[in-house]
């Protein structure tokens, strides 16, 4: 098996230069984009270098309330972030479904991924429980963001065409299919695309890792065809329990549209 490369820290500090030519690039677009790429490498270096020394010392410590622990931490944040990502305001119903949503379908793909897939032991492995859990939350995260974006702006547009159709005796269901299925083809769409480039138009991460760590290209490619799998399963379980309780947020005991800042 060929050695792994130690690198170098003036090797990492030379990968910079692609932020570099980025900000020179901004600069002569007069694009006002510097700040904020700047305070995102910095962000993203720093939350690296800790994640990684912490990591380091979960691996040698595992303890099953402190893997559990970080991935209630890690919903936590990823179901924060898509509130602050979506481009209305939401009411309090809907942010109530999308923390339901994401917890309900990305802790049942990891559990499964956990005693069926993989099964690894421990369960609680951090080595294995943490990466993953983070994979399928972050897709999730980022299915759960397009499916609300796209619900609440087709409601808007939409809306006369809904209040028609419960006028002609339709049920909020049945005059919001349409739109829900809207909202659920663009929250995964994005995760299709990723599936069928895949292997040909390029590597996903997770395999690049793992060959240029020194493991075999067969072994890191199983890996990658179960994660893509899982990520594709728990992103569309998350985004289907989303939009099958979302739309009902926007209608009263009485099927009628209700007055928020969600359609307005």
């Amino acid at each position: 098996m060929n050695k792994i490369i130690d690198l170098q820290l003036w090797q990492l500090l030379a990968a910079y230069l692609f932020i570099l030519i980025l900000l020179v690039i901004l600069k002569l677009r007069k694009i006002p984009r510097e700040k904020e790429t700047l305070i995102a490498s910095i962000r993203m270096t720093l939350q690296l270098v800790i994640v990684g020394y912490l990591l380091m010392y979960i691996f040698k410590h595992p303890n099953p309330f402190v893997t559990v622990l970080i991935v209630l931490l890690m919903e936590g944040f990823a179901i924060y972030n898509i509130y602050k990502r979506v481009k209305n305001d939401i009411s309090r119903a809907l942010k109530k479904v999308i923390a339901l949503s994401m917890i309900v379908g990305t802790f049942i793909s990891l559990l499964f991924f956990d005693f069926v897939v993989i099964h690894f032991s421990p369960w609680y492995d951090p080595r294995y429980f943490i990466p993953i859990a983070g994979m399928i939350i972050g897709n999730s995260m980022t299915g759960i963001t397009l499916g609300v974006n796209t619900l609440i702006e087709s409601m808007k547009v939409q809306k006369d065409s809904v209040e028609s159709a419960l006028m002609l005796g339709a049920t909020p269901k049945e005059a919001t299919k349409q739109i829900v299925n809207h909202a659920f083809d663009s929250a995964i769409l994005p995760q299709i695309n990723s599936m069928v480039g895949t292997g040909i138009v390029f590597l996903p991460g997770m395999m690049t890792g793992q060959i240029l760590s020194g493991i075999s290209p067969v072994v890191a490619i199983e890996y990658q065809i179960i994660i893509l799998l899982g990520i594709a399963g728990a992103v569309s379980l998350t985004v289907m329990i989303f939009t099958q309780l979302g739309y009902k947020t926007f209608f009263n005991k009485r099927c009628q549209l209700v007055d928020g800042q969600e359609i307005v």
